[in-house]
């Protein structure tokens, strides 16, 4: 009841709830293709790479004085350009996955530490893109969501049959002449941009959990896929608004009540489900 006060009243909240809202959509879509997949480490190399654009921004901003860039605009570059290097060295180079996913995973974090030992003062703002805190959701930071949203869904919703093909079966999708590689590369991209969105709300470290187990959670009950998509999309909706509204009384980090929440959701929904 506090937290719904409050809602009222805050500015800070209202967006906070909105980026919930914001970032649910795509979780829900593209986490569905992850988990069909099963490509949930990749998102995780990715997300962990998000640190260095985020401190190397940082760094040009307290430095230079370039106060117009965007953490998340620079998040966005590095996880876009992880995805491009484990795609690309998985396939052509011949190199197992996880070794390229730990050495990307491992690069990008010793780059954002790196920078942000390089940056003069308190770096407490960057720091909650690691642990996450949707309460610091600014008006600006929810238009660059909106824009991300847009371009996710649309991609989504124009090669929805070829990267359905590709996560099933893409041996059998290339003999029906859909480029794999193509869109193979297109799915870590948004891979990567879904990722980009659920920092703002759980951070790097927690990342993975909100990508996956909503989505996990609806593959037990649907059958088709657009089912799944919608299932997993209401259900990180309604994890995301509880972890906000428990977590405001208490002052409590709404990354971790979040992700707690939604393990625990999981465990139990696996359970009724099995019985």
């Amino acid at each position: 009841m506090i937290f719904w006060d409050a809602l009222q009243t805050h500015t800070f909240l209202q967006y906070a709830l909105l980026a919930g809202l914001l970032v649910s959509i795509p979780c829900g879509v593209v986490g569905s293709f992850v988990v069909i997949r099963r490509i949930s480490y990749i998102a995780g190399g990715i997300a962990h790479s998000v640190l260095a654009g985020l401190g190397i921004v940082h760094y040009m901003q307290v430095v230079h004085g370039m106060e117009g860039l965007s953490p998340l605009g620079g998040a966005v570059i590095a996880a876009l350009i992880a995805a491009l290097v484990i795609g690309w060295v998985s396939l052509h180079l011949k190199q197992r996955e996880d070794t390229v996913i730990g050495a990307v995973w491992a690069m990008g974090m010793a780059t954002g530490i790196l920078f942000i030992s390089m940056t003069p003062g308190y770096t407490t703002d960057l720091m909650s893109y690691l642990f996450g805190n949707i309460l610091m959701v600014t008006s600006r930071d929810l238009w660059l969501i909106a824009a991300l949203d847009v371009i996710v869904l649309v991609t989504v919703a124009l090669f929805h049959k070829q990267l359905l093909a590709v996560c099933f079966d893409g041996e059998f999708a290339g003999l029906r002449g859909v480029h794999v590689e193509r869109f193979y590369f297109l799915l870590l991209a948004l891979t990567a941009l879904t990722v980009v969105l659920l920092v703002s709300v759980v951070g790097i470290i927690l990342v993975i959990a909100l990508l996956t187990l909503p989505a996990a959670m609806a593959n037990l009950f649907a059958r088709r896929l657009w089912q799944m998509m919608l299932l997993a999309t209401v259900a990180c909706l309604v994890l995301t608004t509880s972890g906000l509204a428990l977590s405001y009384a208490p002052d409590l980090p709404a990354g971790a009540v979040t992700i707690l929440l939604t393990g625990a959701a999981y465990f139990i929904v696996a359970l009724v489900r099995r019985r």
